[in-house]
């Protein structure tokens, strides 16, 4: 089992920044792949990055958003920059166990409960 935990939500003005960060506990690898999803009100969650051997971003975010781990695997990072008020959803990490592709949802074995980013204009 995976615990994940993320941090690092909040308000912040167009334009503005925030570093979202997803904390695992339990049976951690460094190996397996971890990702960020998030859901807008009445939308359905979509992919925003993923990181393994590799970075994967949306292409909303590409340019934007960077996301990183630290060493030992346990710690994932989103650095959101230059936020724009449809960036407003909550945010969600993910980790995956299993190979496939990291944009997809299917492919991920554990999830945080979320993080609420909220731009405003």
């Amino acid at each position: 089992q995976v615990q994940l935990a993320e941090s690092g939500g909040g308000l912040v003005q167009a334009g503005g920044s925030l570093r979202l960060s997803c904390a695992a506990s339990g049976r951690t690898d460094s190996s397996y792949g971890m990702g960020w999803f998030r859901q807008a009100p009445g939308k359905e969650r979509e992919f925003v990055a993923a990181i393994r051997s590799a970075t994967l971003y949306a292409a909303s975010v590409t340019g934007r958003f960077t996301i990183s781990r630290d060493n030992a695997g346990n710690t994932m990072y989103l650095q959101m920059n230059d936020l724009k008020p449809e960036d407003t959803a909550v945010y969600y990490c993910a980790a995956a166990m299993r190979s496939g592709s990291l944009r997809w949802e299917s492919t991920y074995d554990y999830w945080g409960q979320g993080t609420q980013v909220t731009v405003s204009s």
